[in-house]
């Protein structure tokens, strides 16, 4: 048995905290994928893929382990460029997108690998995600002085109400190598929301949490849709979550779509029940 069909199986869990998805308004498309195909010499990561974000959704991509799900993202986010397809981000077709390039657009990323710097504090985690944001020069910062001053100043009060928004007050001074697994995730989205994005990309958030810590964070991505109107885009396994807070979903089986739609689309669909669920709607 998958671990999706378990997760159909087991009793109703509701991640939403009371938000509902048809009560969500989105916006026009902001990103659209035509056609993008990769491949990594002979194999075939993915094959001709084509779908949409609106502004302000939850979209989520599911599909069984090896589907293409993270390629997909590492695509979006500049990773990897696809031999075929097109690109179009905010109605401008983007060429040559690169990592620095697409964050500075906008777009924020978290890992399935928690990629943080251990040896540091949660609040020195968190500002490393206002890099960008940071205008000025090398020796004005090495000299913390005048503007650098005041600009750091400026970009630790950003850090400080992520930190309360997330509810990590009592930890912010802490290294992050010493914190569980759970809260080391929440510090993570708090790094990618310092940046703040217009686009996040979340790379299973919940993998490895129990069932608290699985209500906590939907319930900070919901409040992050809802409060900054971040549009989300994110990879997850748990279906009890991705049917609670998703708008649409797209499924991805051996590097090919094999379905989009809402949630109540997808759970039905024949193709994405023999690739994925297992477990016919009811």
């Amino acid at each position: 048995m998958t671990e999706a069909q378990m997760q159909m199986n087991e009793p109703e869990a509701h991640f939403g905290e009371g938000e509902s998805a048809a009560r969500r308004e989105t916006g026009p498309v902001i990103l659209d994928l035509k056609n993008i195909s990769l491949s990594f010499g002979g194999v075939r990561a993915l094959t001709d893929i084509s779908f949409d974000v609106r502004q302000h959704e939850i979209r989520a991509i599911i599909g069984p382990n090896g589907a293409g799900k993270s390629s997909m993202l590492n695509v979006i986010n500049g990773v990897y460029r696809p031999q075929q397809g097109q690109i179009t981000y905010r109605g401008e077709v983007r060429k040559n997108m690169d990592c620095h390039a697409a964050a500075k657009s906008g777009i924020a990323r978290t890992f399935q690998n928690i990629a943080l710097f251990k040896g540091m504090t949660v609040l020195d985690n968190i500002m490393t995600g206002r890099n960008l944001k940071m205008k000025s020069n090398f020796l004005m910062q090495a000299l913390y002085w005048g503007p650098a001053r005041r600009e750091e100043i400026a970009h630790r009060i950003k850090a400080e109400e992520i930190i309360d928004f997330l509810e990590i007050q009592a930890i912010r001074k802490t290294p992050v190598g010493r914190l569980p697994y759970g809260l080391q995730k929440r510090v993570e989205l708090g790094r990618a929301l310092a940046a703040e994005p217009e686009i996040l990309l979340l790379d299973e958030p919940m993998a490895g949490m129990n069932v608290e810590e699985k209500q906590d964070m939907c319930r900070f991505i919901l409040d992050v849709n809802d409060q900054f109107g971040t549009t989300i885009v994110l990879i997850e396994h748990d279906m009890g979550v991705v049917m609670d807070i998703s708008d649409r979903v797209v499924v991805l089986d051996y590097g090919k779509k094999i379905g989009d739609g809402t949630p109540d689309e997808v759970r039905c669909n024949q193709d994405v029940i023999n690739a994925y669920l297992g477990v016919a709607c009811s």
